[in-house]
């Protein structure tokens, strides 16, 4: 019985054809033209302010180089990947939209999946290390005092190695990149799954090291960075200024980190959900216009970190006035008396 079951799935399994090798044209869109316009739209929206938002905050960290804190030159990193993704990706998805269909052939999918692929790996391996950053600084201050700048350029040729190795080796023949089923983007072939154990074997790997590890990371991270400041929030009270000063600098980065990969895996999560669901689930089983959803949700994550970035810097700086007017209030009460 074992055998011919076997036998059953492996022979599904040859049988199944993925949707881009079902119709004659894979790249010709499924959704209606006015859907592709408004995606269009949408997606030239993102892009803009994406693009925008990201230079903004390379071009002001790049004035302060010399100063920049290893948490520092991560978030500017995790820039750097949002905005590669912003200038190399969204052009071909937003002309494909407005176009109809995928009008760059297999070469430009293959491109735009590589490249989609390699900047969000980049993308949740910069947040992997600011929180590992985060915990050590927080949780562990001996190890934490330990970090120095060198070691954050170090970690930065990790994550870039790290990306580029899980982004090419679909090009080593043991994964590939499709067009999505809806025809005007492209996306990791999900899809193999369905075809052959390798294919499982690969999809179940790119699962566990670029998504379901680092998030894991993450979360443990943060989980003992809100016990600990639960715990030492009133140890911190009795130290000098300084001290003090240097703690809210560390909680202002923490609180920029842990609502950058909230924003980033609120964006991405259901378009994993989506694509583990075409790997394992009924072949085909998700509807067309149901999958383009998460595609354009996940899209817009590289637009939130600018702007969390800035709305903490603006709160920080706020909070940073008004301690120094309590301080200076303070001390013209002193010099009165």
């Amino acid at each position: 019985m074992n055998g011919m079951a076997s036998d059953h799935n492996t022979s599904s399994q040859e049988d199944y054809l993925p949707h881009y090798l079902q119709k004659e044209d894979p790249f010709a869109s499924k959704l209606s033209r006015e859907a592709d316009i408004v995606a269009g739209f949408y997606l030239t929206v993102i892009g803009i302010l994406s693009t925008l938002g990201n230079g903004y905050v390379i071009y002001m960290s790049s004035k302060r180089k010399k100063k920049l804190r290893p948490a520092e030159i991560m978030t500017v990193n995790l820039a750097v990947c949002d905005l590669g993704i912003s200038v190399v990706g969204k052009p071909f998805s937003i002309i494909s939209f407005f176009s109809h269909r995928w009008v760059f052939g297999w070469m430009g999918c293959r491109w735009y999946g590589w490249a989609g692929f390699f900047f969000g790996c980049g993308s949740l391996i910069t947040m992997t290390a600011v929180s590992l950053d985060r915990y050590l600084k927080i949780c562990h201050l001996s190890y934490g005092t330990w970090l120095k700048r060198h070691h954050a350029f170090i970690c930065l040729a990790i994550i870039w190695a790290y990306a580029t190795f899980w982004a090419t080796v679909p090009f080593a023949g043991v994964g590939s990149y499709a067009p999505e089923p809806f025809g005007t983007s492209c996306t990791l072939d999900w899809w193999l799954a369905q075809a052959s154990v390798a294919g499982q074997a690969f999809i179940l790997s790119i699962l566990f090291f670029c998504l379901l590890f680092p998030t894991a990371v993450i979360v443990f991270s943060y989980v003992k960075i809100i016990l600990k400041v639960k715990s030492s929030t009133k140890e911190v009270a009795h130290y000098d200024t300084r001290i003090q000063n240097s703690h809210i600098l560390e909680m202002k980065l923490t609180k920029v980190a842990m609502l950058i990969c909230i924003g980033f895996l609120i964006a991405w999560i259901p378009y994993a959900v989506v694509s583990v669901w075409s790997a394992f689930g009924q072949p085909d089983s998700v509807p067309i216009e149901f999958s383009v959803v998460p595609t354009l949700l996940a899209k817009s994550a590289a637009m939130y970190n600018p702007i969390i970035y800035q709305v903490i810097d603006c709160k920080f700086a706020c909070c940073r006035s008004g301690g120094l007017k309590t301080l200076q209030k303070k001390s013209s009460l002193k010099k009165s008396r």
